[in-house]
């Protein structure tokens, strides 16, 4: 049921074609090491989790971030929090409803420089069928043909349908989620 905050997690994006960019590098994100996670609250206690499945196709040269895409599809079943309660309830209608939208989706384009090493990913998140702009802003470290991103997006889970019933109000879980995100990925050759 505190499921909910897991929305965050989940970047989810509209389907669209997936055309490489020339004016873009493509990496290769290394899942073993990157982690998509979210942040919630249930009875004013903070709980995190993570989604153990999903994917994430970028395209984005630091010196030409107008030129960034980038595409995050994730499995809403694989969400977990390591409460067993919590882990049962995340799939079902209430939260997630996983049946009906096993995959959660972040579509972004046209990345901003931000200064330094900051940068902006606007695109569409779509979780529970339901597509908002968004902007995600993260940290970019670059290491030879190595990176490594970090970003964390704040959202209200009801804008995403996420939490109905008994459980639309912010009373038991907060309405505020945060999606966090660790990617470490290698440059194609």
């Amino acid at each position: 049921m505190n499921k909910a905050l897991i929305l965050a997690a989940a970047l989810l994006w509209p389907s669209l074609p997936w055309t490489g960019s020339a004016q873009a590098a493509e990496w290769n994100v290394d899942g073993a090491k990157s982690r998509l996670g979210f942040v919630g609250s249930q009875g004013g206690s903070p709980f995190e989790g993570r989604f153990t499945r999903w994917t994430a196709r970028i395209d984005f040269d630091p010196a030409n971030p107008g030129a960034a895409k980038a595409m995050v599809e994730i499995d809403m079943t694989s969400a977990t929090t390591g409460d067993p309660q919590k882990d049962q309830s995340l799939p079902q209608s209430d939260w997630f409803d996983a049946k009906s939208f096993p995959k959660a989706r972040f579509e972004a384009a046209g990345f901003k420089a931000k200064g330094g090493n900051a940068f902006e990913a606007p695109g569409t998140l779509t979780i529970r069928g339901l597509g908002k702009a968004v902007s995600l802003p993260f940290t970019l470290d670059l290491s030879g043909n190595q990176a490594k991103a970090k970003g964390r997006l704040e959202l209200i889970r009801t804008d995403y349908g996420v939490g109905q019933g008994e459980w639309k109000s912010g009373d038991m879980v907060a309405l505020q989620v945060a999606v966090t995100v660790d990617i470490e990925a290698s440059a194609k050759p």
